[in-house]
């Protein structure tokens, strides 16, 4: 678990959701690996208003159903051209409704737009006070976006950044990762073991990481998900649309790489000496 800075907890593997519900010969598949991530104890389930323009949320509140909500953590994401006081309202409303739960756990603002930042912050304020979200943060914030938000009224109490982060790209440990560390912000990273990044199938195929997978008995995956849940502040959301593959993430849990490990993916893909633009899928 990953404390929060208003106290509260995350788990540090939740379930990622993108593109899931788009096509309806996988729908049960899909919705068999959601409950089953759920049966292992992986209940932060994360989604958003655009993945496949709302189909992923309906798909999600499928699978939640008959499943004690306080069992649960939601996490769901507003577009940013509707993160405002003319359109936030109705697109929490119709998030809610197409997951049929009462609120959220958290909710975020997918990425920045035009609308101000204090402008977001404060209605981000009344969805809690209106007892719709438990609480809010941001998507694919830089650092610069970040120390901009913290500075509007309200904006301290943005509580997650969800960005990707993997093995292969690791622009954010640069400056942007201590930086929420110390303030108690963790870092969600979607995309954590490359799957929509044009690194993929460079980290699968390298000769170093896969000698390191064969070495702990795991797959080349597992260990590529080890390396982001091992990292202090920092929660993972990789996508299973299979029930195999959520077994598969729950497994990496009990992975344990030692510090000869580390030095080895450090070698083959280090971490950046320089400030490096943010990654975006």
């Amino acid at each position: 678990m990953i404390t929060l800075s208003d106290g509260s907890s995350i788990s540090k593997l939740g379930q990622g959701t993108w593109k899931m519900g788009e096509n309806p010969r996988k729908r049960e598949e899909e919705i068999a690996a959601v409950r089953k991530g759920i049966e292992l104890g992986i209940t932060m389930i994360d989604t958003a208003e655009m993945y496949g323009d709302g189909k992923t949320e309906t798909l999600i509140g499928e699978a939640i159903v008959n499943i004690p909500r306080e069992k649960l953590y939601l996490v769901s994401k507003v577009y940013p051209f509707h993160a405002g006081k003319d359109r936030i309202f109705k697109s929490c409303e119709d998030s809610l409704k197409r997951l049929g739960v009462d609120y959220l756990d958290l909710y975020l603002l997918h990425w920045r737009g035009r609308i101000p930042l204090s402008e977001t912050a404060a209605c981000m304020e009344e969805l809690v006070e209106r007892g719709r979200i438990k609480r809010w943060g941001v998507s694919n914030f830089d650092l610069s976006d970040m120390k901009e938000l913290l500075a509007v009224k309200k904006g301290e109490n943005c509580r997650v950044n969800q960005v990707l982060y993997h093995l292969g790209s690791r622009g954010i440990e640069y400056d942007l990762m201590p930086w929420q560390k110390k303030l108690g912000i963790p870092v969600m990273a979607y995309c954590p073991v490359a799957q929509g990044g044009s690194l993929r199938n460079e980290l699968l195929n390298n000769g170093a990481v896969q000698k390191l997978a064969q070495k702990h008995n795991v797959t080349v995956v597992q260990l590529l998900l080890s390396f982001v849940l091992l990292q202090e502040n920092v929660a993972a959301i990789p996508k299973a649309s299979e029930e195999k593959h959520v077994l598969d993430n729950y497994q990496a849990l009990d992975l344990r790489l030692a510090k000869e490990d580390m030095d080895i993916l450090n070698r083959e893909f280090p971490s950046p000496a320089r400030k490096m633009p943010l990654d975006i899928v």
